[in-house]
């Protein structure tokens, strides 16, 4: 029996980005046997080309896509996006063009702004994107909050909350937990390197602990706009031998520095969705400081998993800092329940059992509606 065909939109599966590791966690999950997956790519991401070539590929996309939903008859496009201006717009084409030629469409957000922020500055986009959130068969978000928002904002739409996924298995148990006073708390944060991810408010927090006697050090992995930034703040602040940035770390390198780091620090203000490095990390066992931006609050708890702080809080960083360093046992505590919620709620066999329901159901509402017109 064949299987349904889904053409998985999104950017290049080799790119650097949230979005790529999710397409690739779908391509080798067990979806992939009950379902034929087909990417297509979207974006600017992974690709090489110039302001011509971009020019060409925004206006022959939407062809390109109507040619391969007419060429592989796809049950269902499932469009992978977030919710800013510039997707949002193409996405929107996306969409159309998969109705008109016959598709269910997935829509899935990745992040971005909620959509009340998105429109708050008139009633006509307001308007026009609740409508236009009425194309899709089903809308899919990551976190809690999102779930309440579009909810909230269409009603009668199909909205469901399918959070992000990792392979758990890729990280071992733990080991015994240093005391204190034995080594440096060992800090880090791994992903793209923007001022919103609370980077500079980081390092302050560093700062100020380490003023007040803490032995606290930080790796900062990754790349992006505020690195060079980043590196001025923290040759000005004295902090060269213990604020690190080492660039972008991948595979095995990824895995050492996640597994060596005790706390993972991520005091974003940014539109977040749910962050692959928070799973990683957690997975590690790595325990937690965050702000409560989009699913964080899904997946850690206050004082079990980790530490909770207001974005913008230097001051707030670094007492979570100072008492982390200072109750090893409670850092203890934190790993191993880290671990466990990453292995019960977080895993790939989760991500794949969610879709193929999902999956399932659309393509049976799809063969009802077939019939119906027969």
């Amino acid at each position: 029996m064949n299987r349904p065909v889904v053409l998985v939109l999104g950017p290049n599966r080799d790119a650097v980005s949230g979005i790529s590791t999710h397409l690739n966690l779908l391509f080798a999950s067990q979806l992939a046997n009950e379902f034929s997956l087909v990417h297509f790519q979207v974006g600017s991401e992974g690709r090489a080309e110039g302001w011509i070539g971009r020019l060409v590929r925004l206006v022959t996309s939407p062809f390109r896509v109507a040619i391969a939903i007419l060429l592989q008859r796809p049950a269902m496009v499932h469009i992978n996006t977030a919710l800013n201006v510039r997707a949002y717009w193409r996405d929107l084409v996306y969409s159309i063009v998969a109705k008109v030629c016959g598709a269910r469409v997935l829509y899935q957000v990745h992040g971005g702004a909620l959509p009340q922020r998105f429109a708050r500055h008139s009633r006509i986009i307001a308007a026009l994107l609740r409508a236009t959130f009425r194309v899709p068969d089903a809308i899919i978000v990551l976190a809690q909050c999102e779930l309440e928002a579009y909810r909230g904002f269409v009603p009668g739409q199909y909205i469901a909350l399918i959070p992000n996924a990792i392979d758990a298995s890729l990280f071992a148990p733990r080991g015994p937990a240093r005391a204190a006073g034995e080594n440096s708390l060992k800090l880090g944060y791994l992903g793209r390197l923007i001022k919103e991810k609370g980077l500079h408010e980081t390092v302050e927090g560093v700062r100020i602990a380490r003023a007040g006697n803490v032995d606290a050090r930080l790796v900062i992995a990754g790349s992006g706009p505020e690195e060079a930034e980043l590196r001025r703040h923290v040759a000005a602040t004295a902090l060269a031998d213990h604020v690190l940035l080492p660039g972008t770390v991948f595979g095995e390198h990824k895995m050492a520095m996640l597994a060596d780091i005790d706390v993972f620090v991520l005091a974003t203000y940014h539109d977040e969705g749910l962050p692959y490095a928070l799973l990683e990390a957690m997975a590690a066992g790595a325990a937690v400081i965050a702000t409560r931006a989009g699913a964080i609050p899904d997946v850690m708890a206050e004082g079990v998993h980790g530490l909770f702080v207001p974005p913008r809080d230097p001051e707030a960083i670094a007492r979570a800092i100072a008492r982390l360093a200072t109750d090893r046992d409670l850092l203890a505590r934190m790993s191993s329940a880290c671990q466990r919620r990453i292995a019960d709620g977080y895993s790939v066999e989760r991500l794949a059992g969610d879709f193929l329901g999902l999956y399932s159901e659309l393509c049976a509402a799809k063969r009802l509606r077939v019939l119906a017109k027969s």
